[in-house]
């Protein structure tokens, strides 16, 4: 059996295959845009509870989001903003925040685009 040839069902299958591969990658980019951004909102949220001037708050912003590459997942930003805020914020207002600006970033984003 000659597999070199390509029947009709197999450029379909290619191309469904590709629609999926291309729709994956999408939604990987627009995850990575929507954590970034809500990490950028959570960094000037805590920044704003810190006391810090719009310059500091627009650099911290910055260091939450590079906290964000230590590990997979949230945790690291949580453990960062957690160590610190210290007593000017608990656990679970911090968790709150976080999922509140999730949302928020990509309402922005959807209106972006």
């Amino acid at each position: 059996m000659n597999l070199s040839r390509r029947g009709p069902e197999m450029t379909t299958f290619d191309d469904r295959e590709n629609a999926f591969e291309a729709k994956f990658a999408h939604d990987e980019e627009m995850k990575f845009k929507a954590e970034a951004r809500r990490n950028k909102l959570v960094g000037l949220w805590a920044a704003g509870l810190l006391g810090k001037s719009d310059e500091e708050a627009a650099a911290y912003a910055k260091e939450v989001i590079a906290a964000d590459f230590q590990e997979a997942g949230e945790e690291d930003v949580f453990r960062k903003l957690s160590s610190d805020l210290g007593a000017k914020s608990d656990a679970a207002t911090i968790r709150a925040k976080m999922a509140e600006l999730m949302v928020e970033a990509k309402r922005q984003l959807m209106n972006e685009a």
